[in-house]
């Protein structure tokens, strides 16, 4: 049966097809991010994070911010990707994507490291620290208090990532002065130039310490 030329159609405009899709997409995306809430509510400590729905995908065993997460992930995808997609802990930020402006700033085993450098599967058991692992709103690290006293950021988006070089620096060998410290800091790029504040921060917690 053809259809009736004469019968009203729904122009298919650019705003319709958008709107369509993002919806589509935010349904998506929230029935899933509530399936995976679920099983970590009612499973066990050790979660598994995304069956391997993906040809190729292997299992992997991490422990981020104290709780074991059983993962499986492409062996390609960056201990980055890894937290932010698989594990939905987006406070550790994607910058340049290429271990040059230090946003992506974790700790692996209690040291530093550029997460969009490296692959998930090579930290296999090992202890992940991400920013939301450091402190809370209701009791946040010294080092994150003194950023807030010191007002050492401005759009943020470096934030997570100097604030857990800053706190990996209180371990390591720094001289006492102002250019040590920025020198440990150099890998870590703000684009606002709140670096004097960011400085200071951190000495005031060295200070304390």
């Amino acid at each position: 049966m053809r259809d009736d030329p004469e019968a009203p159609r729904k122009k298919l405009t650019r705003r319709r097809f958008l709107s369509t899709a993002g919806s589509s997409a935010a349904a998506a995306a929230l029935i899933g991010r509530a399936a995976a809430a679920g099983a970590t509510e009612h499973g066990s400590a050790a979660a598994v994070v995304d069956a391997p729905t993906l040809e190729g995908a292997v299992p992997v065993t991490l422990r981020i911010n104290g709780k074991e997460k059983r993962l499986f992930v492409d062996p390609r995808t960056t201990l980055l990707d890894c937290v932010r997609e698989t594990v939905a802990l987006t406070g550790t930020k994607k910058g340049c994507d290429h271990g040059q402006c230090g946003a992506c700033t974790v700790h692996v085993n209690g040291r530093r490291v550029n997460s969009c450098l490296t692959l998930a599967l090579m930290h296999d058991g090992e202890e992940i620290t991400t920013i939301e692992g450091l402190g809370t709103p209701e009791a946040l690290h010294p080092m994150q208090a003194a950023f807030v006293a010191h007002d050492g950021y401005q759009c943020g988006y470096c934030t997570s990532g100097q604030i857990m070089s800053a706190v990996a620096l209180l371990k390591e060998p720094c001289g006492s002065d102002d250019a040590a410290v920025k020198e440990l800091m150099s890998g870590n790029i703000c684009r606002c130039g709140a670096y004097p504040n960011i400085v200071a921060a951190i000495q005031q917690v060295r200070g304390k310490a």
